[in-house]
């Protein structure tokens, strides 16, 4: 049976460990049992911590009692998805290729909510390499929705959307290099922010350093803000770090959208959505005019699909990765990712780079655009839900096993700060996600209308009815 910690949010964990309510030991013990409980029917978890996480916890539970200074995530359980290290765990990047690997040190996300207090409790599932924007992987198997267990989380962060939207932690470590963050967010009900590209350091050297991503996953957009602030800032391990001030984005969670200029678009230019995600959507964005925004509409956002310019770096980088396991080792790995970084090594130069250099346009083309706006909104994705053991919704057989999703990639492209947010339940019972789109180096303007739309929902509208 649920807990009263299990649904409870990270800002007021926090001031109740402060005040001596609660505690850090406690928080992670409920944490690692709720784990337990929810992974024979969810599985979402790599492997779990519970000794390290027992000490952690108790380290701060110790400075709570000494009464002196107390971090920004001081007690708060944690959970880190398997494409990020975790100094001498297994780092497998859900691949039986990689199954006995170990990370060597954190990186600097993990090292930096170790900082501020938080308390790591395992690592969660993913899709192999993150190829794949579904939740099911050949080390780990199957990861499942606690909305409904026969509905894919997404991914690739799999295992954080459905474990904090189960209740194990109320935020986790993400990552995004093509909609990871947001995809999972989506369909969880969840809040998740990918900042700009390099505003949070990424370190190991990832397989498409070009792309990705390390963001918070959480059940409120002022609880995944609080863990964006503490995991942002340059790092010089990071050869894009981002120097300079990182926005107040927990601030932003309280600002109005008075004034705030609104570019809104069901398609992008080239999507299909389903009619029912765009009303959910749209009525969200309806409610930005009450409050005093001014809301056009843009569908042409981009001349065509630029998944092509997606393709040809994401799959390139981590083909590479795997050239020999394609050759050798083929069978080992999941074939739908398998089938889809074979072109992509066949990729010639010329060809390439011209897509390199469309890429760039692609930029100056959304710089331009927010010079008028402030934000842009659409979907997360065309659907509200999509079956375990499927990798392309029945409702777009006509794309690819990453072009189903429209919404997310063109802005990994662009390196702008993008998240997402539950607008509502489709009649299907699931949630639709609303995404929010900044200009660069503007985290702040995307918290300020993820907030808005969680503001004007009733209570409880993204909180799954999931008991384990």
């Amino acid at each position: 049976m649920p807990h009263e910690y299990d649904y409870m949010s990270a800002a007021e964990m926090r001031l109740r460990v402060a005040r001596k309510d609660i505690s850090p030991v406690e928080l992670t013990g409920r944490a690692l049992d709720r784990a337990a409980e929810t992974e024979l029917t969810l599985n979402a978890f790599l492997d779990l911590y519970a000794d390290s996480a027992a000490a952690a916890a108790q380290a701060a539970e110790d400075a709570v009692m000494r009464g002196g200074p107390l971090g920004a995530l001081h007690g708060i359980p944690i959970s880190v998805k398997d494409l990020i290290a975790v100094g001498g765990e297994r780092f497998t990047f859900g691949s039986k290729v990689m199954a006995e690997n170990v990370a060597p040190a954190d990186s600097p996300a993990v090292e930096r909510a170790r900082a501020a207090g938080a308390v790591v409790i395992g690592k969660t599932t993913t899709s192999e390499f993150g190829c794949k924007p579904v939740g099911d992987s050949p080390l780990t198997g199957v990861t499942r929705n606690p909305w409904n267990t026969d509905k894919t989380p997404g991914g690739s962060s799999a295992g954080a959307g459905a474990s904090i939207a189960a209740g194990v932690t109320p935020f986790g470590l993400g990552t995004d290099g093509g909609g990871s963050i947001r995809i999972p967010s989506s369909l969880t009900g969840l809040a998740g922010i990918k900042g700009s590209f390099a505003r949070v350091p990424v370190w190991p050297t990832t397989a498409t350093p070009t792309l990705a991503h390390v963001g918070p996953m959480a059940r409120s957009v002022r609880d995944a803000a609080m863990l964006f602030a503490a995991i942002a800032g340059y790092d010089a391990r990071d050869p894009f770090g981002i120097a300079g001030p990182v926005p107040d984005v927990v601030g932003a969670c309280d600002s109005s959208v008075e004034g705030m200029r609104v570019a809104w678009s069901s398609t992008l230019g080239y999507a299909r959505p389903d009619a029912e995600v765009v009303g959910i959507v749209e009525a969200a964005v309806r409610k930005f005019e009450d409050a005093g925004a001014t809301v056009e509409l843009v569908e042409d956002v981009f001349e065509g699909d630029p998944g092509d310019l997606w393709t040809a770096e994401f799959y390139a980088g981590v083909g590479i990765k795997l050239r020999d396991v394609l050759r050798e080792q083929r069978d080992i790995l999941d074939p739908a990712v398998a089938d889809i970084l074979e072109p992509a090594l066949g990729q010639e130069m010329q060809d390439y780079y011209t897509k390199v250099f469309e890429r760039y346009a692609l930029r100056e083309r959304m710089a331009a655009m927010f010079e008028k706006y402030d934000v842009l909104i659409s979907p997360v994705l065309p659907v509200s839900s999509v079956d375990v053991g499927v990798n392309v919704p029945a409702s777009h057989p006509d794309r690819n096993l990453v072009s189903w999703v429209y919404y997310t990639y063109p802005f990994n492209l662009t390196g702008q700060p993008a998240g997402s947010v539950c607008a509502g339940i489709a009649s299907d019972g699931m949630p639709v996600g609303l995404q929010a789109v900044g200009r660069y180096l503007d985290e702040a303007s995307v918290v300020r209308a993820l907030a808005f739309v969680e503001r004007s929902q009733p209570p409880g509208y993204n909180i799954c009815n999931y008991d384990a």
